[in-house]
């Protein structure tokens, strides 16, 4: 079982940034943490990821404004978010893969991102 602890959302202006962050309680067992999010009445969608081999993946709406990257005992990692749009408003969540597994099944209780006009 992995436990998952985030932080760092808030309501920020158009153009600003926010840091959010993602703990895991173990890294023993993660093959890969990333970052989803879901707006109002839409589906949850993939934003960012980094995998085991320190490979990154970036949604297309969000590349060149979003980095993601992992702290040195790889049990958390970062989404230091950029010239936000409104349209990123949403509910963002961490979610981790583990070892042998095929899908995200560890999730975090998300955190919400605000971004005003």
């Amino acid at each position: 079982q992995v436990q998952i602890a985030e932080s760092g959302g808030g309501l920020v202006q158009a153009g600003g940034s926010l840091r959010l962050s993602c703990t895991a309680s173990t890294s023993m067992f993660i093959r890969h943490m990333a970052w989803f999010r879901q707006a109002p009445g839409k589906q949850r969608d993939l934003v960012s990821a980094i995998f085991r081999d320190d490979t990154t993946y970036y949604a297309d709406s969000v590349k060149g404004r979003f980095t993601i990257s992992r702290n040195a005992a790889r049990d958390t990692v970062y989404l230091q978010m950029n010239s936000l749009e409104p349209e990123d408003t949403a509910v963002y969540y961490c979610a981790v893969q583990t070892l042998g597994r095929s899908t995200y099944e560890y999730w975090g209780q998300g955190t919400q991102v605000t971004v005003s006009s």
